[in-house]
């Protein structure tokens, strides 16, 4: 199929749309349920609407799903999921955005050391760049810095391994099956953690401490279903807008537009939760997006 550059971009800005408007609805109502009731439910919606979606794939799709390499992947970014939804009530959208976008970077310090890929120098000099950019968003040492902010930069290092398994193990899976295992490795995680806190029991200090992450299930009420339909349909909209992004045009031109998310983020931190980014914050985000789009330049991928 030729490339559609015009509709990739603005698929892409679409899904980044979705996935932004998700990470509002989470942060300002996620403490009406634990993370995990939200995974374990959102899941439980999520996966039988997407065969009907998908419903021509079928079988197929359930069968790549279950394929090892996929369910590899699919704990690979259910990981990411959960480690930036459980900073999200500490944080503000922009420094979490930020920090998650670090991916490209230790993509790149994979592809050297994990599958032997050759990184440029331009491509250090990005690295270098992107980690400089994170210790001027984060400020480690200063009174700024908080201990949740490490959590999307582990995020981005599996959301980065995910993206290796895709490289070199999952390149003849179809993007509605990828997609597939990480709702059902989503849908599990929170049932897994929902069973380990029932069993584990917290005390009642930690429980009240962090609610969002060792409370137990909240009854669902009017509020708490209108919630997870919406995250529901986020969900879909984001996991099929980008799966049609990539395949409408070249990958390096649908990440570069991924990056849009920074900008809705920034506006739903300042319309929402009025917290406008700080100095600081602009400028750890401007070096780590301009260290992802370094590492995307032709230049950075042909190795010069």
């Amino acid at each position: 199929m030729p490339d559609h550059i015009p509709r990739g971009i603005f698929l892409v800005i679409a899904a980044t749309l979705a996935i932004s408007l998700q990470d509002v609805v989470f942060k300002a109502f996620g403490n009406q349920m634990t993370l995990w009731q939200i995974f374990a439910l959102r899941g439980a919606l999520a996966l039988p609407l997407f065969l009907v979606l998908t419903r021509r794939g079928g079988t197929s799709i359930v069968h790549q799903a279950l394929a090892p390499p996929v369910l590899l992947r699919a704990c690979c970014m259910t990981l990411t999921f959960l480690a930036f939804y459980a900073a999200i009530p500490f944080l503000s959208l922009s420094t979490l955005g930020a920090a998650n976008y670090m991916a490209p970077i230790f993509v790149a310090l994979l592809s050297a050391y994990a599958i032997g890929e050759r990184v440029s120098r331009r491509g250090w000099l990005a690295v270098l760049i992107g980690f400089a950019g994170v210790l001027v968003l984060l400020r480690p040492g200063s009174d700024a810095f908080s201990p949740w902010a490490l959590l999307p930069l582990a995020g981005a290092m599996f959301y980065a391994c995910g993206h290796i398994l895709t490289r070199t193990r999952c390149r003849d899976v179809t993007a509605s099956a990828m997609a597939f295992a990480v709702i059902l490795a989503t849908t599990c995680a929170g049932l897994i953690g929902s069973t380990v806190i029932a069993l584990a029991r917290p005390s009642e200090a930690a429980a009240q401490a962090i609610p969002y992450l060792l409370g137990t299930w909240s009854p669902l009420g009017q509020a708490e279903v209108v919630v997870l339909v919406a995250l529901t349909c986020l969900t879909l909209a984001a996991t099929l807008l980008l799966a049609a992004a990539y395949k409408s045009a070249p990958p390096a031109t649908v990440a570069t537009f991924e990056y849009s998310y920074l900008v809705f983020v920034a506006f739903w931190d300042l319309l929402f939760f009025a917290t406008p980014p700080g100095t600081w914050t602009l400028l750890g985000m401007v070096m780590i997006v301009g260290a992802g789009l370094l590492l995307l330049s032709p230049a950075a991928r042909s190795g010069r």
